[in-house]
């Protein structure tokens, strides 16, 4: 008998863990029928409500149960390594007793926004990593995966240089192109073919995919950036740019330094630094000439190419494998794939990459926009809650409505490169039918968590939450160029979209910049570029992680490994905002 099945014969830590999950799962059921029956009850138009953004009287206190969900959530993965969806239900709980009890936020309007955040998780963010976890299951169904895999070993059997063309290249490719978690989800999964471990896997792939987020998912958080604040979309782009220059070629070195060692990094500086440079330099020229849409793609593919054609003249002198040890003088096996085959293995990707990157183009995209989404307010949320100054220049209504743009989400776009890349390896609807309905119950605890999370976020931002954050960096006078770009890193950290932390801080940036007098451009880029260092802690992206990696339950375990990681750079990009800031040298350097 299989005792991992049956929990009477399970040690008691074990029962009681089982028996914790079962106990905080149905109180969660219980309170959304709570909410359901109290949603309906209470009369929507009934209620009206002002943010207040320090309930308490004192600012410190006020911020500390600002943070509470927020450190509830991180520790309980980090520190008492519960499984995600446990985690989040208890982080979504603290938020729901903050919002209420301590901010004054009426019940309903609490619970309409979990409602919607909740929404939202599972449309646009699970439809994206579903299609994307289906497609690579196809692939592996198919031993499509292998061929692929052993592809990549020809280019290089070194595994630092291909953990480079994965991780950073190929996945700011895919960040580009879909954002979300598509680069997360492919690229870890195609480093575990390579024989990376799950939990490595997940962690590099989380740290490589930062400096092609400001730009990514075909320039949306710079666009969302420019709505909230009113600056113009190039001189955006071109000092967000300027900013993450310096981490377009640090980040690739600082990831073969985690994953290798220092000495084992500088043996293939060569390759790291003409990756970091061809992206970087293509990135900065692309934002200060072009519109901010097909910036990380130009970038990536640039890298890509550069990458590959360098390798072919050049190799390290020792090759490493994937757990480190010298195979320099091991004859590299030849699997004798023909050309053929290994278009084949690649077919799928290629449909991925090609299929998305046309859903994403304006031309299509608006089309398909008019004519097939639907948006509705969300019921006694919509326009019910009022942000007022100093968050926002004058008090603005906050909008709730849903934007079911079910033909043009990203996740359509992979789902149907899927089918039909299913289709071309041979599959039979049939069989496409049930390898998706496994791949939706497999993934069934990561829709729970993600849910969640964003039903966290969400509340967090239309209870002001957020906003107390905030202010508290806000407070700190001639150091704000250095915390507001930790503002950006806490946005992103908190909602996991480096979009959403533009559009709740962006306007605080710009008033704050104006009243110490620095530049409302640099620090609306700056909160862009301190956004891209959190989204490696940022809770979704880490479900996603350990989901596509089949580490569910080892969310904990990959926070610790990133959050140094993301905390020191966030840290950097505050010192070089800084200098931006005050140096006259490097103030010349931004867009006016």
């Amino acid at each position: 008998m299989n005792s991992s099945k049956n929990p009477s014969t399970q040690a008691p830590s074990a029962r009681s863990s089982h028996a914790f999950s079962l106990a905080l799962e149905a109180f969660a059921f219980l309170a959304l029928i709570a909410a359901v029956i109290y949603l309906f009850k209470t009369n929507p138009s009934s209620l009206h409500w002002t943010q207040g953004y320090n309930p308490t009287g004192s600012f410190v206190l006020s911020t500390l149960v600002a943070a509470l969900p927020i450190v509830v959530l991180l520790g309980a993965m980090a520190i008492f390594r519960l499984k995600a969806h446990q985690a989040a239900l208890i982080g979504l709980t603290t938020a729901l007793l903050a919002a209420t009890l301590v901010f004054h936020m009426p019940a309903r309007l609490a619970f309409s926004a979990a409602a919607y955040g909740a929404g939202y998780g599972v449309f646009p963010i699970v439809w994206i990593i579903l299609p994307v976890i289906f497609l690579y299951d196809l692939t592996v169904k198919t031993g499509r995966f292998v061929t692929l895999q052993q592809s990549l070993t020809g280019i290089t059997a070194d595994s630092r240089l291909q953990l480079l063309l994965i991780a950073f290249a190929l996945g700011s490719f895919f960040e580009g192109t879909s954002g979300f978690a598509t680069p997360v989800a492919v690229c870890a999964a195609i480093l575990i073919s390579l024989g990376f471990r799950p939990l490595q896997a997940a962690g590099l792939t989380l740290l490589a995919n930062t400096a092609p987020v400001a730009f990514g998912g075909l320039g949306i958080p710079l666009i969302a950036l420019h709505g909230v604040t009113g600056i113009g979309l190039l001189p955006l782009a071109r000092t967000t740019a300027t900013i993450l220059v310096p981490f377009d070629v640090l980040v690739p070195f600082w990831l073969i330094w985690a994953f290798a060692g220092f000495s084992a990094m500088i043996e293939i500086w060569p390759a790291i630094l003409i990756s970091g440079v061809t992206f970087g330099a293509t990135q900065y020229l692309m934002a200060a000439y072009s519109n901010p849409s097909l910036i990380a793609i130009v970038a990536a593919a640039a890298t890509i190419v550069v990458l590959i054609t360098f390798l072919r003249f050049w190799q390290p002198r020792r090759t490493l494998s994937v757990d480190l040890k010298d195979i320099t003088g091991h004859a590299r096996r030849h699997y004798g794939h023909s050309g053929a085959a290994i278009f084949r293995a690649w077919l799928p990707w290629l449909v991925l990459s090609l299929v998305v990157l046309v859903w994403g183009l304006p031309q299509i995209s608006s089309w398909m926009d008019a004519h097939t989404t639907v948006k509705f307010a969300v019921a006694g949320l919509n326009k019910a809650i009022q942000r007022v100054p100093p968050v926002v220049a004058a008090p603005t209504a906050e909008e709730a409505v849903f934007n079911f743009n079910w033909l043009t989400a990203t996740g359509t776009g992979i789902l149907l490169a899927a089918l039909l890349a299913g289709l071309l390896m041979g599959l039979g609807p049939r069989s496409l039918a049930a390898a998706f309905f496994r791949t939706v119950f497999n993934i069934r605890y990561t829709i729970v968590t993600i849910a969640a999370m964003m039903a966290l976020g969400y509340i967090t931002r239309y209870c002001g939450l957020d906003a107390t954050l905030g202010l508290a960096f806000a407070r700190t006078g001639a150091l704000y160029p250095f915390f507001g770009t930790l503002i950006g890193w806490l946005g992103t950290a908190s909602t996991g979209s480096d979009t959403s932390s533009n559009v709740l801080f962006g306007s605080l940036q710009t008033l704050t910049a104006r009243q110490i007098g620095v530049s409302p451009v640099l620090m609306a880029s700056a909160n862009a570029a301190g956004g891209v260092m959190g989204k490696m802690i940022a809770a979704p992206s880490v479900v996603v992680a350990s989901t596509a990696t089949q580490s569910y339950g080892q969310e904990g375990s990959i926070l610790r490994f990133v959050f140094f990681h993301s905390l020191a750079l966030a840290a950097l990009a505050g010192i070089v905002v800084t200098l931006l800031a005050y140096v006259p040298l490097f103030a010349s350097l931004v867009a006016h």
